[in-house]
């Protein structure tokens, strides 16, 4: 038998992460995050006055 301790098992959640300056991961999470609710905003809008987005708009 060894007198050796059982290693720890791995952590499973990792640190929060801070938000930064830049081009971090964070950043650009929140930016993906930020362009689907604009998506699906931009879906909903046009199902609801069934016109697309710069006709609803008065572009074209």
């Amino acid at each position: 038998m060894s007198s050796e301790p059982a290693s720890p098992l791995p952590s499973m959640t990792s640190a929060p992460e801070e938000p930064g300056f830049g081009l971090t991961a964070y950043a650009e999470r929140l930016n993906g995050r930020f362009a689907m609710v604009g998506f699906v905003a931009l879906l909903v809008i046009e199902v609801l006055t069934g016109q697309g987005l710069l006709h609803w708009m008065g572009v074209f």
